[in-house]
């Protein structure tokens, strides 16, 4: 099993494919610890590779573990240590809250006795104490995502997968879940594989990332490492000759990153201010009308990562 620094899950080399049709590409990575995000844009393979994690789907090529279990061979065991939060319902709507966990937990292996008891504990935990005895059929979308952690939390995970926990929140109801999930990880007991399509949500909720796009891999680490704090980025909007303003930046070693409409992102080389911002454009004839200084945004990296990776599978293939 693994000790407090090791990985609690990785896979190496893992492919997957519906017929033919394939969804993960010989994809690597290791998480540790605590929150970790899985981030991709809808249909990139996040939930195919959650049910491999639990031994849902067996791997086309590659492997992997989950707690130091195999997986393909070991799918009961982690299933009996991790909770799963799915996306889609699947809840049975006939039933009472209370009796739904117990349910769960008796699945879990946990005796009826103290999984009532834990049942009751997770549904005031979540925020269903006062309906814990309405039947599941009744409840809103809100009250059903809190019901789908209530049933992964019933038996104390070590790792708890959240398939898109926030699908179908509103404004309050995701503060409140994001909330949620973050105290449950700074209880120190259960860490947390956040799958979502949502940047905003994950770099709320979650240290570490996992960044996926058609079954590979685009990048993972620490979210503030990969936000790159030693860089000197502005947005920037500009009238006048733009292309003249941007070369002559490029002569003094700052770059145009990427642009969105009329606004651009510039990144200075180390040390230097936004005084180099305004002496180019004198220099240029080009006004300045916009300018404020950020930091990269998990949106920034993913896009950077997708493009580097972009350019990279060109060339090997060129």
């Amino acid at each position: 099993m693994p000790t407090r620094n090791d990985p609690i899950l990785h896979v190496q080399n893992l492919s997957f494919a519906y017929a033919k049709a394939p969804v993960l590409d010989d994809l690597s990575f290791a998480v540790g610890r605590g929150a970790t995000g899985l981030l991709g844009p809808n249909g990139a393979g996040k939930s195919t590779l959650i049910k491999i994690l639990l031994g849902f789907l067996k791997p086309g090529a590659g492997g992997g573990s989950v707690l130091g279990y195999p997986i393909g061979k070991s799918g009961s065991r982690i299933r009996q240590r991790v909770g799963y939060l799915p996306e889609h319902d699947c809840l049975i709507p006939s039933l009472k809250a209370v009796r739904l966990v117990t349910y769960c937990g008796e699945l879990c292996g946990m005796p009826w006795s103290e999984a009532m008891q834990r049942a009751h504990e997770v549904l005031f935990y979540v925020g269903l104490g006062e309906a814990r005895y309405r039947e599941v059929g009744t409840f809103s979308a809100g009250m059903k995502q809190r019901i789908k952690l209530a049933q992964a939390l019933v038996h104390a995970p070590e790792i708890l997968f959240l398939d898109e926990p926030t699908n179908g929140l509103d404004p309050a109801g995701r503060r409140e879940m994001l909330a949620l999930i973050k105290d449950i990880v700074a209880q120190g007991q259960t860490s947390v594989i956040f799958s979502s399509h949502i940047l905003h949500d994950v770099e709320i909720a979650c240290a570490d990332v996992v960044m996926i796009k058609k079954g590979r891999l685009v990048v993972s680490g620490n979210i503030e490492a990969l936000k790159r704090k030693d860089q000197i980025v502005y947005e920037v909007r500009l009238k006048g000759d733009r292309e003249s303003f941007l070369r002559s930046l490029a002569r003094e070693g700052g770059r145009c990153d990427h642009s969105r409409h009329d606004l651009i992102k510039i990144v200075l080389p180390p040390r230097r201010s936004a005084e180099m911002i305004f002496r180019v454009a004198q220099q240029t004839g080009v006004q300045v009308r916009h300018l404020m200084h950020q930091r990269d945004s998990l949106e920034d990296v993913f896009i950077e990562a997708v493009e580097e990776t972009e350019k990279t599978r060109m060339k090997a293939e060129g």
